[in-house]
């Protein structure tokens, strides 16, 4: 490498106008909103190059084409520059009127935001590890060998050409840009299909689907016996005389019903770029995530309304910190050592912000193989193959049963249900862990599947996956009865 830098001036990208703010953001200038939009572009740029990059090399341009201009989510301005430091692993993107804004590369701490104005991130990054052979040598699940139906007896009763031509299907509806599917049953691989360049093992962003694997390591705790669903969270910043945030439970926010008063007005367009979009900012101001979660105040009693907010998984989030390093443990190989190690997960990375706390609400990554892995866990009730039980007794059961004050009967414990029926043709017990832009790993349990869906699609839909889990689902054998 040289200390030269990569400059790229970018001629692509809508000019978005900066008025038209909601009501609800009238404190907010435009600039504020400007320079939010830059803040997640450089997040996104960074870890094209260095997070995904590890597994699929792209250039700068490449990534901002592919995967931020098309997206009116992200907003990128056409009046945007970035420059890209390769020694450094810093990008900077930088717009006009406003403070550049930095991402920085932590190796396997991936991206973080930098606050602005700042440099580098207030925390030591630590190497993550796999604890595990080379997976050539393990059979899957554990390892990748003989994963593929192909190289062993396909499991009984599976059509091979329905199930092909449904992925086939799947991979040629270009306008949802799929990159991975990769279908599950009997434990067997019995398809997968990847976009050119694309492979088993490139991480790939998988945003909300973090929730889900937030909600594993708190099973991990409660198998532990270091926690309890049942207990008030132990959040010390709410424990004062009369704060009615001291009567949410662990349970009320595995339930996303925690009652606290943080707006979510969504991620669709410039105007989502404002400081009352408390539930996103996360994404895009450079903040300690759970510092902000923790410190809203209480907006409804908790467990009366089902309300998807971010403040809950990542209060959990901090839940977990405390919990790990009270006992000695290192809170950021905590996730792969008790949990990607046991499951033979090699490739997840998951990001934190300046301050080392992770931001799995949206900013994690993981193959599509080591998604597979995750959903089987939770198929086989917590207990991986050969025997060990990862998650407490109970837990799948827990993370599947739709959340008391959730009306529709769709959500569970940073889980979504079928219960009430939304996903047509698919089984009314299937669960999944759900990212935007359309990152699925669901689980059926009636019948013995898992099936995985990645890439960045900019007409993301359940409706569209639906179909695709329903064809998958006409090649494999139905239960008896």
């Amino acid at each position: 490498m040289t200390t030269s830098t990569i400059i790229g001036a970018v001629a692509c990208g809508v000019l978005l106008a900066q008025t038209g703010m909601p009501s609800n953001a009238a404190s907010d200038d435009p600039a504020y909103g400007l320079e939010s939009r830059a803040a997640i572009g450089a997040h996104h740029l960074c870890s094209g190059l260095w997070v995904v990059g590890r597994g699929h090399k792209r250039t700068p341009e490449e990534i901002l084409a592919q995967d931020i201009a098309p997206f009116k989510d992200f907003s990128w301005d056409s009046h945007f520059t970035f420059k890209v430091d390769p020694e450094r692993h810093i990008v900077t993107v930088s717009g006009p009127g406003i403070p550049s804004r930095v991402a920085a590369y932590n190796g396997d701490q991936g991206c973080s935001i930098l606050p602005r104005g700042e440099s580098k991130v207030h925390f030591t990054p630590v190497p993550v590890r796999p604890n595990l052979p080379d997976a050539s040598t393990q059979p899957w699940p554990t390892g990748d060998s003989g994963a593929m139906a192909s190289t062993a007896p396909a499991p009984r009763g599976v059509d091979a050409r329905a199930v092909a031509a449904a992925l086939d299907w799947g991979m040629a509806q270009t306008e949802h840009n799929t990159r991975a599917i990769v279908v599950v049953y009997d434990g067997k691989i019995i398809g997968e299909r990847y976009a050119p360049g694309w492979t088993k093992d490139t991480p790939q962003i998988s945003w909300s689907e973090g929730k889900s694997i937030t909600a594993a390591l708190v099973g991990i705790l409660v198998r532990r016996q270091q926690l309890s669903v049942d207990e008030f969270a132990p959040v010390r910043e709410w424990r004062g005389d009369g704060d009615p945030r001291g009567q949410i439970r662990v349970r009320d926010l595995l339930h996303m019903s925690s009652g606290l008063d943080f707006a979510n007005l969504g991620l669709n367009g410039p105007d989502s770029f404002v400081r009352a979009n408390k539930h996103m900012r996360v994404y895009f101001d450079g903040l300690n995530v759970f510092e902000h979660a923790v410190n809203q105040p209480a907006e409804i009693p908790p467990n009366t309304q089902w309300r998807y907010r971010n403040c809950d998984p990542l209060t959990l989030g901090r839940i977990i910190r405390e919990k790990v390093e009270a006992r000695g443990e290192d809170y950021l190989t905590f996730p792969q050592r008790e949990l990607f190690d046991a499951i033979g997960a090699r490739h997840f990375t998951l990001e934190t912000d300046a301050w080392g706390n992770f931001v799995m609400t949206g900013f994690d990554y993981g193959s599509a193989r080591d998604w597979a892995r995750f959903g089987l866990l939770h198929l086989w009730d917590g207990v991986w193959k050969g025997g060990r039980r990862v998650l407490p007794e109970g837990w799948v059961r827990f993370v599947s049963t739709p959340a008391p004050a959730d009306a529709s009967r769709g959500y569970g414990g940073l889980f979504w249900l079928n219960r009430g029926g939304a996903w047509k043709g698919v089984p009314a017990d299937a669960f999944m862990a759900s990212g935007h832009m359309g990152q699925y790993t669901m689980i059926i349990p009636s019948r013995g599947m898992v099936i995985v869906r990645m890439g960045p699609s900019p007409r993301a839909s359940e409706s569209h996956f639906s179909e695709l889990v329903a064809r998958i689902l006409e090649g494999v054998p139905r239960p008896p009865g």
